[in-house]
């Protein structure tokens, strides 16, 4: 069995209050879900306007899998134009 999980920090352009940002974040985290069945959540950053860390996970019994699912959450979170990835951590266990 396979875990995967992957930590991204975003930017978010155009935020200008905690409520634009909520929204923005709030809507990636919920069509992630239900695209692509994975746990995800804002896991730090709450505070700040602009900026935002969410982490996802998934899991298989083979790597490819995982690996795949990883590339397609982050290449759908690319596909954002409200956003820009600062940063991408992976982890496989």
């Amino acid at each position: 069995m396979i875990i995967g999980i992957c930590t991204c920090e975003i930017f978010i352009f155009n935020a200008n209050s905690l409520k634009s940002k909520r929204s923005v974040v709030k809507s990636i985290i919920e069509k992630s879900k239900n695209r692509f069945n994975i746990s995800i959540a804002e896991v730090g950053d709450n505070d700040k306007w602009q900026k935002s860390i969410i982490a996802f996970s998934t899991i298989s019994n083979e790597q490819k899998v995982v690996e795949e699912t990883m590339d397609k959450v982050i290449n759908f979170f690319d596909s954002y134009s409200e956003i820009e990835i600062i940063s991408i951590k992976r982890e496989l266990l």
